[in-house]
C-alpha cells in the first residue's frame, strides 16, 4: 500500500502541534525568533551545497528543511497575532505580480500577455528598469513605516534592504551592485584590478609600519575590491570561494593520504614534502568547471 502523501496543511498542523505547550516537543516549544535564525542560515547553505554537488536525491529533503524554517517563523507570527503562513504566501504572490507586469499585465494572477507576444519580445532593459523602480518604491514605503519618520523626511537609499545578516562576501557583492546600478562603478574590469593592486599596496605599507590593526582594515578593503572583480565577471563571490574551499580540501586530503601511505606523520613531514604532494594533487585534480553565474535581481 502506498504511503499517504502529506500536503502543506499537514505541515502547518504538524508545526502547531510541535509548538503546543502541553502536547508539543519541549525543544520546539522553547524556540523563539532569535534561536531559529542560525538554523535558517545553515539550512540555506545546505540547499546550496546539495545543488552545487548535484545531489538531486538529497535536494527535496534539504528544500523541505528550508521550508520548515519559514513555517517556524509563520507559527511564531501566528502565536503572537502578527501574521500567518497564509499572509506570507499572499504578500509574496502580490509582490511578484507587481514586479512582473510584463508577464501579468493586469497585475492579477489570471492575466496574460496578448497572444503571440513572447517574453523575449519585451525589451530586457525596460523590464529591468521597471523591476528596479518597483523595488525602489517598496524600499521607500518601508522607510516611511519606520517609527519617527514622515512621508516627507524618509530618504530611501539604493542600499536599503540589503540584509545585514548576509555573509560578508555576499553582502559586499550586493552593496557594490546596488551602487553600480546608479553609475558608481569602474568602466571595466581593468579599473577593478587597479583598485585591487592599490589595496594590496596599502596592506603591505601597513605591515611594513607594524600597524596590524590598519593592515586588517586594509585587508577588508582588499576583499571588497576582489568581490567587485567577481561581480564584473558575473560570478558570485560566495560560490567562487566555496569552490576554492572544496578544491583546497580535496588537494589537502590528497597530501594527508600520500603522507599516510608513506607512513610519515603529518606534523613531521615538513613543508617541502607537503608542497611536493600538493603539486602532485594539482596535476591529478579535475579541471575547474565554469564559474556559476552570480546575477540576481536584488
Amino acid at each position: 500500500m502506498n504511503e499517504p502523501r502529506y500536503d502543506l496543511d499537514d505541515l502547518l498542523e504538524l508545526m502547531a502541534v510541535l509548538r503546543d505547550p502541553e502536547q508539543g516537543c519541549p525543544w520546539d516549544v522553547k524556540q523563539d525568533w532569535d534561536s531559529i535564525v542560525p538554523h535558517t542560515l545553515e539550512e540555506a547553505y545546505e540547499v546550496a551545497d546539495a545543488i552545487e554537488r548535484q545531489a538531486w536525491d538529497e535536494l527535496p529533503g534539504e528544500l523541505g528543511d528550508l521550508l520548515f524554517q519559514v513555517v517556524y517563523y509563520s507559527q511564531f507570527g501566528a502565536e503572537e497575532g502578527r501574521f500567518s503562513f497564509h499572509d506570507v504566501v499572499h504578500v509574496l504572490t502580490a509582490k511578484m505580480l507587481r514586479r512582473h507586469p510584463h508577464v501579468f499585465p493586469d497585475g492579477t494572477l489570471a492575466s496574460r500577455r496578448p497572444p503571440g507576444m513572447s517574453a523575449e519580445e519585451i525589451e530586457t532593459r525596460q523590464v529591468h528598469s521597471r523591476w528596479e523602480s518597483l523595488k525602489a518604491e517598496e524600499r521607500a514605503e518601508r522607510a516611511r513605516d519606520i517609527p519617527g519618520t514622515s512621508r516627507d523626511s524618509a530618504a530611501a537609499s539604493v542600499l536599503d534592504d540589503v540584509p545585514r545578516a548576509l555573509p560578508a562576501l555576499s553582502r559586499a557583492a550586493k552593496l557594490s551592485k546596488r551602487a553600480a546600478r546608479v553609475g558608481f562603478d569602474w568602466p571595466d574590469a581593468r579599473g577593478v584590478l587597479a583598485k585591487i593592486r592599490e589595496e594590496l599596496d596599502e596592506v603591505e605599507e601597513a605591515l611594513a609600519e607594524g600597524d596590524r590593526a590598519h593592515a586588517a582594515e586594509e585587508v577588508g578593503d582588499l576583499l571588497f575590491a576582489v568581490t567587485n572583480l567577481a561581480r564584473t565577471l558575473k560570478a558570485d563571490p560566495e560560490q567562487c570561494l566555496r569552490a576554492t574551499n572544496a578544491k583546497f580540501e580535496r588537494r589537502f586530503r590528497h597530501v594527508e593520504a600520500a603522507l599516510a601511505a608513506a607512513e610519515v606523520p603529518l606534523q613531521e613531514a615538513g613543508l617541502a614534502a607537503m608542497e611536493r604532494h600538493w603539486q602532485a594533487a594539482k596535476h591529478l585534480d579535475t579541471p575547474v568547471q565554469e564559474l556559476p553565474q552570480g546575477e540576481s535581481r536584488s
